[in-house]
């Protein structure tokens, strides 16, 4: 027998959460057409600043790899 699961529900439209999502795919999208696809395969879009922490699309976003961009957990990189 399976196990009963809830079903994952996306954040209500116009929530906090919903606009930073939305925020992450345009960031995707915008990248996706200026270096196409496949630049981004097996890759994260990082934002310079992080959407939780007031940060937009205008603040810049780089192309990282997902445990890079995830292990940062909102601290800054180290200055050598």
């Amino acid at each position: 027998m399976r196990k009963k699961r809830k079903k994952q529900v996306n954040a209500p439209v116009g929530s906090e959460t919903f606009e930073r999502r939305m925020e992450r795919q345009r960031a995707r999208r915008a990248f996706d057409k200026k270096h196409g696809k496949s630049a981004r395969k097996g890759k994260d879009i990082s934002h310079n600043k992080m959407l939780k922490n007031g940060g937009s699309n205008k603040d810049g976003y780089k192309l990282e790899s997902p445990s890079k961009n995830r292990s940062r957990n909102g601290h800054k990189p180290k200055k050598k």
